[in-house]
């Protein structure tokens, strides 16, 4: 699906309070990565927020803030405990791959020097490559995060470097709240970036504030980026297909944008997914429905329907 946004549920490094309810939100959304800290909630509530991720059908994430050796132990500790899907961040794979190994948890370290709190990215860009390299060479490391924008060095230089000296994927994570950044770090070669307290403190561009309307926003600027916007609109039979001739023999398979229908009922809200292979055909015989896209809107009524390509992100409401 391209380019993958990570909705961290954090602010300054560390769970926000309002993590479940926020959750919520994302999940309505249809958010599918979706991360927190290791600090900022007891062990008890960081367990249940990863069980409603999962609920959810997204993937939970846990991002280690610790500076020193034993702290990063008992933070690799609790990744398992809580049985995230993917462990970011810390600095001592030494000390942690023994402790995730055969657990299922993808690793993803920082490379470089991390210092501070929040933290920071220390090196120059050549010395972070060298350990980015380093780090993915072990067996059980699945990629990196890597703090760019929390690096003093030239940020778009440092992810390209990082991203072309190693074979696994890069996360970005830090600092990145616009759609220009957003765009920096794809045309750096990343896997994926982080967005957490620039969502829940409203300052991405977008319509409002609200964490709603700011994670609607980087959703569909992120899909505009993967090219996953659809630029087909609906259409009525008569328009469609009024010029056709006449087919005098009936098609023993027939084929509709090149694809074979498949009839199905709408009822309801249906939540947002995507097609990995297929194009998706809805067409109204009775009723209205409408179709959210990403980036619009569209209502359908008697007699028209919509073709959503393959890869593009749609929500049908059946309103009548």
């Amino acid at each position: 699906m391209g380019l993958r946004f990570i909705f961290m549920l954090t602010r300054n490094d560390r769970t926000v309070e309002d993590a479940s309810q926020q959750l919520q939100i994302a999940l309505r959304l249809g958010v599918r990565h979706i991360g927190f800290k290791d600090i900022g909630l007891p062990l008890a509530q960081l367990k249940g927020l990863n069980a409603d991720i999962k609920a959810g059908g997204a993937t939970s994430y846990l991002e280690v803030v610790s500076l020193d050796k034993e702290s990063e132990i008992v933070s690799a500790k609790a990744a398992v405990e809580i049985g995230v899907d993917m462990l970011l961040g810390g600095t001592r794979v030494d000390d942690v791959l023994p402790i995730i190994k055969g657990t299922g948890i993808q690793y993803f370290p920082f490379p470089g020097r991390i210092t501070g709190y929040p933290s920071a990215l220390e090196g120059s860009i050549s010395e972070i490559v060298e350990s980015a390299k380093q780090i993915t060479a072990r067996d059980g490391v699945h990629g990196l995060d890597l703090l760019a924008y929390r690096s003093k060095e030239n940020v778009p230089e440092l992810m390209k470097a990082v991203c072309a000296a190693v074979t696994k994927p890069v996360f970005m994570a830090g600092s990145i709240s616009t759609p220009q950044r957003i765009a920096i770090v794809r045309d750096a070669g990343a896997a994926g970036f982080t967005i957490g307290t620039a969502a829940l403190d409203g300052q991405y561009p977008a319509t409002g504030k609200d964490v709603s309307s700011q994670l609607a926003a980087i959703i569909r600027d992120v899909a505009a980026l993967n090219k996953h916007l659809s630029p087909m609109h609906k259409q009525t039979l008569s328009s469609a297909f009024g010029g056709l001739r006449v087919v005098l023999a009936p098609l023993p398979e027939g084929r509709v944008h090149g694809m074979p229908p498949h009839p199905t009922m709408t009822q309801g809200v249906s939540g947002w997914s995507f097609q990995k292979n297929d194009d998706v055909l809805f067409f109204v015989n009775h009723g209205r429905l409408l179709m959210k896209f990403r980036d619009r809107e569209e209502i359908l009524e008697d007699g028209e329907f919509i073709v959503v390509p393959h890869g593009v992100e749609y929500c049908p409401i059946w309103l009548t």
